[in-house]
């Protein structure tokens, strides 16, 4: 089946990189003509673990093309996603729909035989309406139809995600159409994959439903966790006790600094506004928000606690920068706050990421960058630990310990046992662990 896939960000990339994977001719359209050089030399803009060797492979396959132009890649397509951003409008926290709106108007143009218009970005409840709308002011109605199918892609793991996916949701109306979406995921309903057929609307608000779920169970074991700190009870015993309840469930139960990344702040702050807009406010959601904006500067202010009382002239060592491991993706990642906060109170801070320095050194003014997590250490009045990638779990804590000029660890994620670190001399403070936090 001919494909095309609007945006080559993370979304599009990835979708249109396992869409060829699955043996579909998919051509990826991008304004950027420099990215679009880049992917064409296989050089992926983004870490994600796989996408550049299936991104390669799937070229020299001939599945997968790259390009600047619509008009060429649209014309005979079966199916054209719409793979572009919907960023917060900073002033309203609504999605920006602009690029959505402007993909519609070019679809439009192009469209000749029938024709799936794919909705894959995070979009409002209602916006396929608006699609559809705009679509049909330049072309025939009969000449395309409009679906939305919501990413569930979590960053680290997307290629496993959209191949072997908890469910694709479907949201069509109109059987043509659905027929055309089943044959796109045809291998997935071949293995069983459940596939979820609903109306368009009801799609679009299971995305949101889900996002936001999990953004309210790391709010909520991060507040249990701080309940732990005062009460003396161990927050990781708490989240394993309650999530062997089948009805609550394991995962997103890790108390940390707060919640990050691209979809989790984005849909939150759309979702109670497009709640507020329909007179029917949650308030759960828009406290969720303003806890889980306090979160990080109550973070930084544990930083501070554990250093005495004051950071002022102190060297604090960062390990961990992107807003979780196995992605460089900072966006609205917790050390875009705890940094500052660091350094507004005084601290000079240096900082290693494995993937995440060159997006952070533009975001991160004043930071000394460090090119391996010793290094970052050494000399350092205390190390904090801000995201958990699996190196710092293995480092030598007896070398980490040589290393700092105050044997202090502040663990945001709990990935040290508390018991080794006493026997080794630390002062150990990390989250919702017993009174204070410290071990």
């Amino acid at each position: 089946m001919r494909i095309v896939m609007i945006g080559a960000g993370y979304v599009g990339l990835v979708s249109g990189a396992c869409l060829a994977d699955f043996g579909h001719e998919v051509v990826c359209v991008e304004v950027d003509e420099s990215k679009v050089a880049k992917l064409r030399q296989g050089r992926v803009p983004i870490y994600e673990p796989g996408l550049s060797e299936l991104v390669l492979a799937n070229q020299a396959a001939g599945r997968l093309a790259f390009t600047t132009n619509l008009e060429a890649a649209g014309r005979g397509a079966e199916a054209i996603f719409i793979a572009v951003g919907t960023p917060s409008l900073a002033e309203v926290g609504s999605a920006d729909m602009r690029f959505v709106h402007e993909a519609a108007r070019n679809i439009a143009n192009v469209v000749e035989n029938f024709t799936v218009v794919v909705i894959k970005s995070t979009v409002p409840i209602g916006a396929g309406d608006e699609v559809e709308r705009i679509i049909a002011e330049r072309a025939p109605r009969e000449k395309f139809a409009v679906v939305s199918n919501p990413e569930f892609l979590r960053e680290g793991a997307a290629i496993a995600d959209f191949k072997r996916p908890d469910r694709v949701v479907i949201g069509v109306e109109d059987d043509r159409a659905r027929e055309v979406m089943r044959q796109i995921y045809q291998p997935i309903e071949r293995n069983d994959g459940p596939i979820v057929y609903t109306s368009r609307r009801s799609s679009e608000m299971i995305k949101y439903a889900s996002n936001v779920f999990l953004a309210m169970k790391v709010t909520f074991i991060n507040e249990i966790a701080d309940l732990c700190e005062r009460l003396g009870a161990d927050v990781l015993d708490v989240s394993h006790g309650i999530g062997l309840d089948d009805r609550i469930g394991r995962k997103f139960l890790n108390p940390g600094p707060g919640f990050g990344g691209s979809c989790f702040p984005k849909d939150t702050l759309a979702l109670t506004k497009l709640a507020a807009e329909a007179k029917a406010p949650i308030r759960l959601v828009e406290t969720l928000v303003d806890v889980n904006d306090k979160r990080k500067t109550a973070m930084a202010a544990k930083i501070v606690g554990a250093c005495g009382g004051s950071v002022a002239g102190k060297r604090i060592a960062v390990l961990g920068l992107t807003y979780k491991p196995k992605t460089d993706d900072m966006r609205d990642a917790p050390s875009l706050v705890i940094v500052p906060e660091l350094q507004a109170a005084g601290a000079h801070v240096v900082a290693y990421d494995p993937e995440g320095v060159g997006t952070a050194k533009s975001l991160l003014p004043g930071v000394e960058f460090a090119d391996n997590a010793y290094a970052c250490l050494n000399g350092a009045d205390a190390g904090v630990v801000i995201t958990e990638w699996d190196e710092f779990r293995a480092l030598d804590l007896a070398r980490v310990k040589a290393c700092l000029a105050a044997p202090i660890i502040v663990d945001l994620r709990n990935i040290y046992p508390i018991e080794a670190m006493k026997a080794l001399g630390f002062r150990y403070v990390c989250v919702g662990r017993g009174f204070g936090g410290e071990g």
